[in-house]
């Protein structure tokens, strides 16, 4: 059975779906949106600030003070300009056919020489959202030379499908016996059938490359503190076992709070944070000594290395998992910028990766309610890191189907049904365009008004209730301006979880 990872009320906003007002939050210690009434969903009077599907938390400057009493609907309906029908229009002139892998051509002549392609999704439990990521990820790495798949993962999980896909010693005889040691809820984000093949494909990819040509999984997220820690401390026993009472710093102070996040930050909400010098020991040794370390052995150097900054960075980032503001949530996306191009300085010159992440992740920030919240993502950071052609970000939508969520942090996951889109969305605008599939480019050359109208776009995370979709779930968008390229599903079906 999976463990149940116990979340702060912060962290649970930044994981799970359904729109929560931080405001009925803190008020009432809800941590999911199963029974939430319309009313504690919608912005709180006087500030106009919303949570959204995601784990969005930002002003919505769409609505007024006159629609936050109406209907979500409505409000989302006044902030709507009157080029519906010329939005269609253009969804019709731009769209491209979307129905093998052949029909990536045109994205992958957008990604041109790019290093960093971000893939997005709009769901934790569509299954084509991984089915389409994984055709481009391939034709990626098979066709322009990609060096890694980073996904919005543990560390720790994804390492052993690294060591899996390049035929490491002792790193498992199958995808599915390394991706069912993903115990740590929600697990089906990344044990499930569509990964399994995505990996077996890699590993056979893998078999007839030099191992500096073979390409890498790793994650991202900076979640798996307790793990990272014993990890990091199996490093240096190996490696300097002099230094392991200095690495063990951090290995006691933690020890009170059980591999609990949610205690440890209950702690720190009466004080700086009992643990943060000791979170930093590690890194701090790791990189005084890195010359000898890195000369010994520098794949493992590495992976330990990570190990310590996700303490570190977990550390910080569970401190202010209590506080309101986007502090959290930048914390969050900034240690995965971070580790991106950490990993792109580890493979080399020339080096280039693929992302895998929520739209809310991918999506430059800047395109939505987001940044008037002071809120950054990986998509724009990436973007104001890079030049803006080496960066190309691929959002994902549908119109209905069927997800994998729970209705609850923690509870089991179940196959549900996501209505038809919200009227005046995107999504409504690319079902009226016609209910096939659809690539659409968003080029210079293109006349992309009708793409910067800010209107909803779905968004689902592990935590998901049908009913309330119409009072949430919706992140006001500037399309063309989030995305450089974007894939359309019509209808959806549910992720296949391996447990």
């Amino acid at each position: 059975m999976a463990r149940k990872k116990r979340m702060s009320r912060r962290e649970f906003l930044q994981y799970a779906g359904g729109t929560l007002t931080l405001a009925a939050l803190s008020g009432c210690g809800r941590s999911s949106t199963a029974g939430v009434s319309p009313t504690a969903a919608s912005p709180s009077p006087g500030t106009g600030v919303t949570t959204t599907a995601g784990g969005v938390t930002a002003p919505t400057a769409e609505l007024t003070a006159t629609a936050i009493t109406a209907s979500p609907t409505e409000a989302m309906s006044s902030a709507r300009t009157t080029g519906a029908g010329a939005l269609v229009d253009a969804i019709r002139e731009m769209a491209r056919p979307l129905k093998d892998s052949d029909d990536l051509d045109p994205l992958l002549e957008r990604v041109g020489d790019a290093h960093y392609v971000l893939l997005g999704e709009a769901s934790h439990g569509t299954s084509e959202y991984y089915t389409w990521r994984a055709r481009i990820s391939q034709r990626l790495i098979s066709e322009k030379g990609f060096s890694f798949i980073a996904v919005e993962g543990e560390w720790q999980d994804c390492y052993r499908v690294n060591q899996y896909v390049r035929a490491w010693r002792g790193a498992g005889n199958s995808a599915r016996e390394v991706l069912n040691t993903y115990d740590r809820w929600p697990s089906w984000m990344w044990a499930n059938r569509e990964i399994e093949e995505l990996v077996e494909w890699l590993r056979q990819h893998n078999d007839a490359l030099p191992e500096n040509e073979k390409a890498g999984f790793y994650g991202l997220d900076v979640y798996g503190l307790w793990d990272s820690m014993e990890a990091a401390l199996q490093y240096i026993e190996r490696a300097d076992p002099a230094a392991v009472p200095l690495a063990r710093q951090a290995h006691t102070c933690f020890k009170p709070y059980a591999e609990s996040e949610e205690e440890y930050a209950s702690a720190s909400e009466l004080g700086s944070g009992p643990c943060r010098k000791q979170a930093g020991t590690l890194l701090r040794h790791l990189r005084a000594n890195a010359a000898r370390y890195r000369k010994a052995d520098p794949e493992a150097f590495f992976a330990a290395e990570q190990s310590a900054l996700v303490v570190k960075n977990a550390e910080s980032y569970y401190r202010s998992a209590e506080e309101s503001g986007s502090t959290s949530w930048n914390l969050r996306d900034t240690h995965m910028a971070d580790t991106l191009d950490r990993l792109m300085q580890h493979h080399g010159p020339g080096a280039k990766g693929i992302v895998w992440a929520h739209n809310t992740h991918v999506g430059d920030a800047r395109a939505t309610d987001m940044a008037s919240a002071g809120m950054v993502n990986i998509g724009q950071l990436m973007r104001q890191r890079h030049r803006p052609e080496d960066v190309v970000l691929v959002g994902f939508g549908s119109h209905r189907g069927t997800v994998i969520a729970a209705t609850q942090w923690g509870m089991k996951p179940q196959k549900m049904g996501v209505p038809s889109a919200r009227e005046g969305s995107y999504e409504d605008a690319f079902h009226a365009a016609g209910e096939e599939d659809k690539l659409l480019i968003f080029s210079d050359s293109a006349d992309l008004a009708p793409f910067l109208d800010r209107l909803g776009h779905r968004a689902i995370g592990v935590v998901y209730d049908p009913e309330y979709e119409s009072y949430g779930n919706y992140v006001p968008t500037k399309l063309a301006e989030r995305y450089d390229a974007f894939l359309y599903i019509d209808q959806t079906e549910a992720l296949h979880p391996l447990h």
